[in-house]
């Protein structure tokens, strides 16, 4: 089995590829990435000379370069991770999100089509489906609501989402897409709310949290979100969307308290700054469509999994993170 992952040096995909070549030793993994700010080739420094890895510094919008891609390595699968992906970024500057999210995912999907393919799946996010009320704790995504999203990042994310199932539709290509709830773990860079938090709390920075803190995410752990992508495009049905969620909804002001308490760090580093234009109030993934088709639920409780991504970035930044 020969996989193209794309995005594959960014935080979820480096994760992917690792569990992939855990698992599969026989299979072979191409990493196609930019090799943006958020792409890391360090971290594979471990498997660089593992004969069944490769990495390509492309661009998943260069037709040329995939096309090169396919005809030397005939894929069996591509899992597309490339994305931008911060949402304030997307707010500052649109176009690269609706270039990358879009026309990099029609770009991947027309030389699937071109050379011929088992499985796209594309990897997306819950906030396609716009935010869920505060006052409403029982009601959660599941994958017949509706797409409203309320960023340029999660619009960018739904429209390739539709262009997906457009392609599955009208063409027949052979298609999945999982929608995920916030991941953390090791190698996320640190502009997310997480390691971010890690990150200025070991130098006793300031700590921002937008607004009150009071905004709520269903939180999973990387490596759990990885079991999920590995099930659906091995065991999933064609045409199918898959949410993927941890079951472990926290407010953002609980993280970063929690963070504090293990760092052993005064909570009066937290500071409250201007709340994000449009911001979500809640995010919160009913998984049970994937757990009942094909046996998949979150097995890290974030009380553990906080604790393990927490003692895995003290280990690589020390004093000093990047």
């Amino acid at each position: 089995m020969r996989i193209v992952v794309t995005g594959g040096a960014g935080f979820i995909g480096s994760n992917f590829i690792f569990h992939m070549l855990e698992q599969y030793p026989e299979y072979r993994i191409i990493c196609l990435d930019k090799l943006t700010y958020a792409g890391n080739m360090s971290t594979f420094a471990s498997v660089m000379e593992n004969q069944n890895f490769r990495f390509v510094k492309a661009d998943i919008c260069d037709r040329e370069a995939i096309d090169q891609v396919f005809v030397e390595e005939q894929p069996d699968i591509v899992v597309n991770f490339a994305a931008e992906s911060h949402v304030d970024r997307s707010i500052e500057n649109p176009g690269i999100f609706l270039q990358t999210n879009i026309m990099g995912t029609a770009t991947l999907m027309d030389a699937c089509r071109k050379y011929g393919i088992q499985r796209y799946h594309q990897v997306s996010t819950d906030e396609v489906y716009g935010d869920l009320p505060m006052d409403c704790p029982d009601l959660l995504f599941t994958e017949e609501t509706p797409i409203h999203p309320s960023s340029p990042y999660s619009s960018s994310k739904a429209a390739a989402d539709l262009l997906v199932l457009a392609y599955y539709r009208t063409y027949g290509l052979p298609v999945s897409i999982s929608r995920c709830s916030n991941n953390y773990g090791p190698y996320q860079f640190p502009e997310k709310l997480i390691p971010l938090m890690i990150a200025n709390a070991l130098v006793d920075k300031p700590l921002p949290v937008y607004g009150e803190g009071l905004n709520v995410r269903d939180w999973l752990y990387v490596e759990d979100h990885c079991r999920a992508i590995d099930l659906i495009i091995h065991k999933g049905r064609i045409g199918e969307v898959y949410n993927v969620g941890g079951h472990n909804e926290k407010q953002n002001i609980e993280i970063v308290k929690l963070i504090c308490k293990e760092l052993g760090k005064p909570e009066s580093l937290i500071t409250h700054v201007t709340d994000r234009k449009g911001h979500d109030m809640r995010y919160a993934i009913d998984p049970t469509k994937i757990h009942n088709e094909l046996g998949w639920f979150p097995e890290m409780k974030f009380e553990d999994g906080i604790k393990k991504t927490i003692q895995w970035y003290l280990a690589h930044w020390g004093q000093t993170p990047a």
